[in-house]
Parts: structure tokens; sequence; C-alpha cells
């Protein structure tokens, strides 16, 4: 399996990803990788729907994408990895997936969640996936839009703290 693209988008198949990133991605298939979308039948359903023409999607769990990439049938195929968070990048990364770059686009603010940029709120949990996946190496392409200069993702987290009370 070809990786031409991977993203991070909590609202996985949207305006921007249909028109835009899935272009830049020039590949046959989107795969979203997810535990919790692959067990939405009705979420699974509308993204399906929301697909650019022409181009197959399909919705797995994490673990099955990793078996998929592995699957010899597939070598030739070229794939437009999405996630909606980047534990399940890293459980790829950790499973021999070689996903060496990651643009992340969308994570809504949550209770529990501090913003870092207009699109990206950050969890506990989520600052620990990105420091091990920087320190596998892999890019961290933190960017909404692909007209978007380039923001130092790192750089944003070493500034975030769950420590203290509120202050952001």
């Amino acid at each position: 399996m070809i990786i031409k693209f991977a993203r991070i988008d909590d609202r996985l198949i949207h305006g921007q990803v249909a028109t835009v990133w899935a272009k830049k991605a020039n590949a046959h298939r989107i795969i979203i990788c997810s535990d919790e979308v692959a067990a939405d039948n009705v979420r699974k359903m509308l993204l399906k729907q929301a697909a650019p023409p022409g181009m197959k999607v399909n919705i797995c769990e994490v673990d099955k994408a990793v078996k998929v990439y592995k699957n010899p049938y597939y070598q030739n195929e070229t794939v437009f990895f999405l996630f909606t968070n980047p534990a399940d990048v890293l459980r790829m990364v950790r499973q021999d997936v070689p996903i060496h770059s990651i643009n992340i686009g969308g994570m809504a603010f949550r209770e529990g969640r501090k913003q870092i940029t207009k699109a990206v709120s950050v969890g506990p949990e989520d600052v620990t996936a990105f420091t091990e996946l920087n320190q596998f190496g892999v890019h961290l392409d933190l960017r909404v839009l692909d007209s978007d200069s380039p923001v130092d993702l790192m750089r944003k987290l070493k500034d975030v703290s769950f420590n203290e009370t509120n202050k952001s």
C-alpha cells in the first residue's frame, strides 16, 4: 500500500477534505482509521456519501487498517489515511505502518482540552501522542488549509500545561 497523505481532522470528510486535501493526496482511496467511527453505522453511511466523486472510502478499526496496509494484495493501492486523533496514528506507527508525515487540520475544543490554534485543541493524551510521534520522526504538519503556513506543533505544545488551573 502506498500512503500518499495522512491527516487528523475530527470532522473527517467535509468540504476542505473532499475538495483540497483529497486532490493533494492524489490517492484512489480514503481509509478512515477509527474504532469509534467504524462502530457507528449511521456515521459510516454519511461519510461514504460525502466522499469526493470517484474516490473509494473505507472506514475501519485501527488494527484492521494495519492488517489491510500489510496485506500484499493492496501493495499497489494508493491511500489517503484520515484520523480523528493522534493516538490512532500512533497505534499504526507503533505497528510499523510507515506514516512519515501527518497533517493536523482539525481537533475540536471540548472540556479538558486547550486551544492551540483556531482549529486545533488538545488534551493531555493528544500531547503525549504527538510527542511520541515526534520521537518516531513523524513530521507534524499543523495546517488547516493547504495554503496556510506550517506551524511548529511541538513549539505550540511546549506552551500547553494541564497541571495549572485553566488560564487559557
